[in-house]
Protein backbone atom coordinates (compact mmCIF):
# COMPACT_ATOMS: atom_id res chain seq x y z
CA UNK A 1 0.00 0.00 0.00
CA UNK A 2 1.42 3.42 -0.89
CA UNK A 3 2.29 5.20 2.35
CA UNK A 4 2.85 8.90 3.04
CA UNK A 5 6.29 9.08 1.36
CA UNK A 6 4.96 7.38 -1.77
CA UNK A 7 1.95 9.69 -1.88
CA UNK A 8 4.15 12.75 -1.34
CA UNK A 9 6.49 11.51 -4.08
CA UNK A 10 3.48 11.22 -6.38
CA UNK A 11 2.29 14.72 -5.44
CA UNK A 12 5.68 16.21 -6.25
CA UNK A 13 5.82 14.25 -9.48
CA UNK A 14 2.47 15.36 -10.88
CA UNK A 15 2.35 18.93 -9.56
CA UNK A 16 4.54 20.58 -12.23
CA UNK A 17 2.41 18.99 -14.95
CA UNK A 18 -1.08 19.82 -13.68
CA UNK A 19 -0.92 22.91 -11.45
CA UNK A 20 -2.34 26.01 -13.17
CA UNK A 21 -3.56 23.81 -16.02
CA UNK A 22 -7.13 23.76 -17.33
CA UNK A 23 -9.16 20.56 -17.28
CA UNK A 24 -10.67 19.82 -20.69
CA UNK A 25 -12.72 16.74 -19.82
CA UNK A 26 -12.98 13.66 -17.60
CA UNK A 27 -13.02 10.08 -18.85
CA UNK A 28 -14.57 7.60 -16.42
CA UNK A 29 -14.09 3.96 -17.35
CA UNK A 30 -15.57 2.82 -14.04
CA UNK A 31 -18.33 4.30 -11.89
CA UNK A 32 -16.91 3.09 -8.60
CA UNK A 33 -13.69 2.24 -6.81
CA UNK A 34 -13.82 1.68 -3.05
CA UNK A 35 -16.84 4.00 -3.14
CA UNK A 36 -18.76 5.39 -6.10
CA UNK A 37 -16.79 8.05 -7.97
CA UNK A 38 -18.63 11.35 -7.52
CA UNK A 39 -20.54 11.75 -10.84
CA UNK A 40 -20.36 15.55 -10.63
CA UNK A 41 -16.66 15.57 -11.55
CA UNK A 42 -17.67 15.00 -15.18
CA UNK A 43 -19.64 18.26 -15.22
CA UNK A 44 -17.94 20.39 -12.57
CA UNK A 45 -14.27 19.87 -13.44
CA UNK A 46 -14.15 20.55 -17.20
CA UNK A 47 -13.18 24.18 -17.73
CA UNK A 48 -11.73 24.51 -14.23
CA UNK A 49 -8.10 25.34 -13.49
CA UNK A 50 -6.24 23.14 -11.03
CA UNK A 51 -5.06 25.80 -8.62
CA UNK A 52 -3.33 23.64 -6.01
CA UNK A 53 -1.91 20.13 -5.63
CA UNK A 54 -1.61 19.29 -1.94
CA UNK A 55 -1.65 16.32 0.40
CA UNK A 56 -3.36 15.56 3.71
CA UNK A 57 -2.17 12.29 5.18
CA UNK A 58 -2.41 9.82 2.31
CA UNK A 59 -5.01 11.87 0.44
CA UNK A 60 -4.06 13.94 -2.61
CA UNK A 61 -6.11 17.12 -2.96
CA UNK A 62 -6.53 18.91 -6.29
CA UNK A 63 -8.03 22.31 -5.56
CA UNK A 64 -10.13 24.39 -7.99
CA UNK A 65 -12.41 27.42 -7.64
CA UNK A 66 -15.46 25.14 -7.47
CA UNK A 67 -14.19 22.50 -5.09
CA UNK A 68 -11.55 19.90 -4.32
CA UNK A 69 -10.89 16.53 -5.90
CA UNK A 70 -9.91 13.97 -3.24
CA UNK A 71 -7.77 11.08 -4.47
CA UNK A 72 -6.63 8.10 -2.42
CA UNK A 73 -4.39 5.48 -4.00
CA UNK A 74 -5.72 2.61 -1.90
CA UNK A 75 -3.59 -0.54 -1.94
CA UNK A 76 -2.37 -0.52 -5.53
CA UNK A 77 -3.30 2.81 -7.06
CA UNK A 78 -1.01 5.17 -8.96
CA UNK A 79 -1.16 8.36 -10.98
CA UNK A 80 0.71 8.95 -14.22
CA UNK A 81 1.16 11.80 -16.64
CA UNK A 82 0.58 10.49 -20.17
CA UNK A 83 -0.06 12.00 -23.57
CA UNK A 84 -3.67 12.48 -24.66
CA UNK A 85 -4.74 9.67 -26.94
CA UNK A 86 -2.53 7.06 -25.31
CA UNK A 87 -4.49 3.82 -25.20
CA UNK A 88 -5.78 2.90 -21.76
CA UNK A 89 -4.82 -0.41 -20.18
CA UNK A 90 -7.15 -2.74 -18.28
CA UNK A 91 -6.84 -1.00 -14.90
CA UNK A 92 -6.68 2.62 -16.10
CA UNK A 93 -9.99 3.73 -14.62
CA UNK A 94 -10.00 7.54 -14.77
CA UNK A 95 -8.38 10.15 -17.04
CA UNK A 96 -8.27 13.84 -16.20
CA UNK A 97 -7.63 15.30 -19.64
CA UNK A 98 -5.93 18.70 -19.66
CA UNK A 99 -6.20 21.40 -22.29
CA UNK A 100 -2.45 21.22 -22.94
CA UNK A 101 -2.67 17.69 -24.33
CA UNK A 102 -1.54 15.92 -21.16
CA UNK A 103 -3.58 13.42 -19.15
CA UNK A 104 -3.48 12.63 -15.44
CA UNK A 105 -4.29 8.92 -15.48
CA UNK A 106 -5.48 7.00 -12.41
CA UNK A 107 -4.66 3.29 -12.37
CA UNK A 108 -5.83 0.90 -9.65
CA UNK A 109 -5.81 -2.90 -10.19
CA UNK A 110 -7.43 -3.69 -6.84
CA UNK A 111 -9.85 -0.74 -6.88
CA UNK A 112 -9.46 0.09 -3.18
CA UNK A 113 -8.68 3.74 -3.83
CA UNK A 114 -11.16 6.58 -4.15
CA UNK A 115 -11.90 9.66 -6.23
CA UNK A 116 -14.35 12.03 -4.58
CA UNK A 117 -15.47 15.60 -5.26
CA UNK A 118 -16.08 18.03 -2.40
CA UNK A 119 -17.49 21.55 -2.79
CA UNK A 120 -17.57 22.35 0.94
CA UNK A 121 -14.47 23.36 2.96
CA UNK A 122 -12.15 20.41 2.54
CA UNK A 123 -10.91 20.32 6.14
CA UNK A 124 -14.42 19.38 7.31
CA UNK A 125 -14.75 16.38 4.99
CA UNK A 126 -15.45 13.18 7.00
CA UNK A 127 -12.31 11.51 5.64
CA UNK A 128 -10.09 14.37 6.79
CA UNK A 129 -11.77 15.98 9.80
CA UNK A 130 -10.42 13.59 12.44
CA UNK A 131 -6.86 13.28 11.13
CA UNK A 132 -3.97 14.13 13.43
CA UNK A 133 -1.14 16.52 12.54
CA UNK A 134 1.28 15.98 9.68
CA UNK A 135 4.49 14.32 10.94
CA UNK A 136 6.64 16.77 8.97
CA UNK A 137 4.68 19.82 10.12
CA UNK A 138 5.24 22.23 12.99
CA UNK A 139 2.32 20.83 15.03
CA UNK A 140 4.03 17.47 15.46
CA UNK A 141 6.59 17.81 18.23
CA UNK A 142 7.69 16.24 21.51
CA UNK A 143 5.20 18.13 23.69
CA UNK A 144 2.30 17.13 21.46
CA UNK A 145 3.13 13.42 21.22
CA UNK A 146 4.05 13.07 24.89
CA UNK A 147 0.82 14.75 26.03
CA UNK A 148 -1.21 12.64 23.61
CA UNK A 149 0.34 9.46 24.98
CA UNK A 150 -0.55 9.99 28.64
CA UNK A 151 -3.01 7.38 29.94
CA UNK A 152 -2.64 5.40 26.71
CA UNK A 153 -2.11 1.69 27.33
CA UNK A 154 -1.77 0.73 23.67
CA UNK A 155 1.60 -0.45 22.41
CA UNK A 156 3.73 2.41 21.11
CA UNK A 157 3.75 1.06 17.55
CA UNK A 158 -0.03 0.91 17.47
CA UNK A 159 -0.17 4.39 19.00
CA UNK A 160 2.02 6.12 16.39
CA UNK A 161 0.20 4.33 13.55
CA UNK A 162 -3.14 5.79 14.67
CA UNK A 163 -4.02 8.47 12.09
CA UNK A 164 -5.95 10.37 14.77
CA UNK A 165 -2.65 10.80 16.64
CA UNK A 166 -0.41 11.53 13.67
CA UNK A 167 -0.99 10.85 9.98
CA UNK A 168 1.15 8.85 7.64
CA UNK A 169 3.26 6.71 9.97
CA UNK A 170 2.56 3.44 8.19
CA UNK A 171 3.78 0.02 9.18
CA UNK A 172 7.16 0.14 7.46
CA UNK A 173 8.04 3.56 8.82
CA UNK A 174 6.80 2.77 12.33
CA UNK A 175 9.10 -0.27 12.42
CA UNK A 176 12.05 1.76 11.22
CA UNK A 177 11.46 4.81 13.47
CA UNK A 178 11.13 2.69 16.61
CA UNK A 179 14.35 0.87 15.78
CA UNK A 180 16.24 4.12 15.29
CA UNK A 181 14.79 5.47 18.55
CA UNK A 182 15.72 2.27 20.42
CA UNK A 183 12.16 1.76 21.66
CA UNK A 184 10.52 -1.65 21.85
CA UNK A 185 7.34 -1.76 19.73
CA UNK A 186 5.67 -3.65 22.60
CA UNK A 187 6.16 -0.93 25.20
CA UNK A 188 3.03 0.88 26.41
CA UNK A 189 2.75 4.36 24.90
CA UNK A 190 1.78 5.84 28.27
CA UNK A 191 4.89 4.53 30.01
CA UNK A 192 7.51 6.07 27.75
CA UNK A 193 9.40 9.08 29.09
CA UNK A 194 9.40 12.51 27.49
CA UNK A 195 13.11 12.37 26.52
CA UNK A 196 12.45 9.10 24.68
CA UNK A 197 9.50 10.72 22.90
CA UNK A 198 11.80 13.54 21.83
CA UNK A 199 14.04 11.00 20.15
CA UNK A 200 11.09 9.17 18.61
CA UNK A 201 9.68 12.35 17.07
CA UNK A 202 13.07 13.07 15.56
CA UNK A 203 13.34 9.53 14.20
CA UNK A 204 9.83 9.56 12.71
CA UNK A 205 10.53 12.78 10.82
CA UNK A 206 13.98 11.55 9.79
CA UNK A 207 12.71 8.23 8.41
CA UNK A 208 9.82 9.79 6.51
CA UNK A 209 11.93 12.60 5.07
CA UNK A 210 14.62 10.17 3.95
CA UNK A 211 12.01 7.98 2.26
CA UNK A 212 10.54 11.00 0.46
CA UNK A 213 14.00 12.12 -0.66
CA UNK A 214 14.67 8.78 -2.37
CA UNK A 215 11.16 8.31 -3.74
CA UNK A 216 9.43 6.05 -1.26
CA UNK A 217 9.68 2.33 -0.58
CA UNK A 218 9.28 -0.21 -3.35
CA UNK A 219 6.32 -2.44 -2.43
CA UNK A 220 4.59 -4.75 -4.89
CA UNK A 221 2.56 -2.33 -7.01
CA UNK A 222 3.94 1.13 -6.24
CA UNK A 223 5.89 3.14 -8.77
CA UNK A 224 6.13 6.91 -8.79
CA UNK A 225 4.59 9.30 -11.30
CA UNK A 226 7.42 8.74 -13.78
CA UNK A 227 7.05 4.96 -13.59
CA UNK A 228 10.21 4.55 -11.52
CA UNK A 229 10.26 2.60 -8.23
CA UNK A 230 11.35 4.13 -4.96
CA UNK A 231 14.60 3.02 -3.40
CA UNK A 232 14.13 3.45 0.37
CA UNK A 233 13.75 -0.34 0.65
CA UNK A 234 17.51 -0.57 0.24
CA UNK A 235 17.90 1.34 3.53
CA UNK A 236 15.51 -0.68 5.70
CA UNK A 237 17.05 -1.62 9.04
CA UNK A 238 14.43 -4.03 10.39
CA UNK A 239 11.28 -4.25 8.26
CA UNK A 240 11.22 -7.46 6.22
CA UNK A 241 14.42 -8.72 7.89
CA UNK A 242 13.00 -11.28 10.34
CA UNK A 243 15.66 -13.76 11.42
CA UNK A 244 18.51 -11.71 10.01
CA UNK A 245 21.24 -10.07 12.11
CA UNK A 246 20.72 -6.57 13.46
CA UNK A 247 22.93 -4.10 11.60
CA UNK A 248 23.97 -2.58 14.94
CA UNK A 249 24.50 -5.44 17.41
CA UNK A 250 24.23 -8.56 15.20
CA UNK A 251 21.44 -10.02 17.38
CA UNK A 252 18.76 -11.96 15.50
CA UNK A 253 15.79 -9.77 14.61
CA UNK A 254 12.43 -11.01 15.88
CA UNK A 255 8.96 -10.71 14.37
CA UNK A 256 5.60 -10.42 16.13
CA UNK A 257 2.09 -9.48 15.00
CA UNK A 258 0.51 -6.25 16.21
CA UNK A 259 -2.90 -5.22 14.95
CA UNK A 260 -2.61 -7.81 12.18
CA UNK A 261 0.61 -6.14 11.00
CA UNK A 262 4.12 -7.52 10.96
CA UNK A 263 6.48 -5.97 13.50
CA UNK A 264 10.21 -6.68 13.26
CA UNK A 265 12.54 -5.44 15.99
CA UNK A 266 15.84 -6.03 17.72
CA UNK A 267 15.33 -7.43 21.25
CA UNK A 268 18.71 -6.05 22.33
CA UNK A 269 18.74 -2.56 20.79
CA UNK A 270 15.07 -1.78 21.48
CA UNK A 271 13.89 -1.52 25.09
Amino acid sequence: MPELPEVETTRRGIQPHIRKKVVRNIILRRKNLRWPITPAISTDLPGETIQSVSRRGKYLLLGTSKGTLIIHLGMSGSLRIVEAGRQAAKHDHVDIVLANGKVLRYTDPRRFGCILWETEPIESHPLLASLGPEPLGDDFDTDYLFKKSRTRSAAIKTFIMDSRVVVGVGNIYANEALFLAGISPKRSAGKISKPRYAKLVLCITQVLQQAIDVGGTTLRDFTDSNGEPGYFAQSLQVYGRKGKPCHVCQSTLKEIRQGQRSTVYCPKCQR
